[in-house]
């Protein structure tokens, strides 16, 4: 049975940093693609980041882009998602999620979602 939980969420002033993790098992980690996702509030879900199976290989949303990092520690089955100069807007439920079948996966295409770790941004 594949797990991933998620924890390093908090409430956070604006300006400020997170650091949400994942750790993964039940499946080998170094086989999968991982992504993070957040759903805020009346909004659907939607994508954050992509890392692949590597590492070598990262995808940002354009909101994200420049303030956050997705990154893996393949050896702790471990996915990590820094988030620096947090804005009110990024308040959400973030989730990260694995995709075992494709290098480059839709959301549709993750197999495997953690229930989520939320992060609250006040301004």
């Amino acid at each position: 049975q594949v797990q991933l939980v998620e924890s390093g969420g908090g409430l956070v002033q604006a300006g400020g940093s997170l650091r949400p993790s994942c750790v993964v098992s039940g499946r080998t980690f170094s086989m999968l693609v991982m992504g993070w996702f957040r759903q805020a509030p009346g909004k659907e879900r939607e994508f954050v980041a992509a890392i692949s199976r590597s590492g070598v290989i990262t995808k940002y949303a354009d909101s994200v882009k420049g303030r956050f990092t997705i990154s893996r520690d393949n050896a702790k089955n471990t996915v990590y998602l820094q988030m620096n100069s947090l804005k009110p807007e990024d308040t959400a439920v973030y989730y990260c999620a694995a995709a075992a079948r494709v290098d480059t996966p839709t959301q549709r295409e993750y197999d495997y979602w953690g229930q989520g770790t939320q992060v609250t941004v006040s301004s």
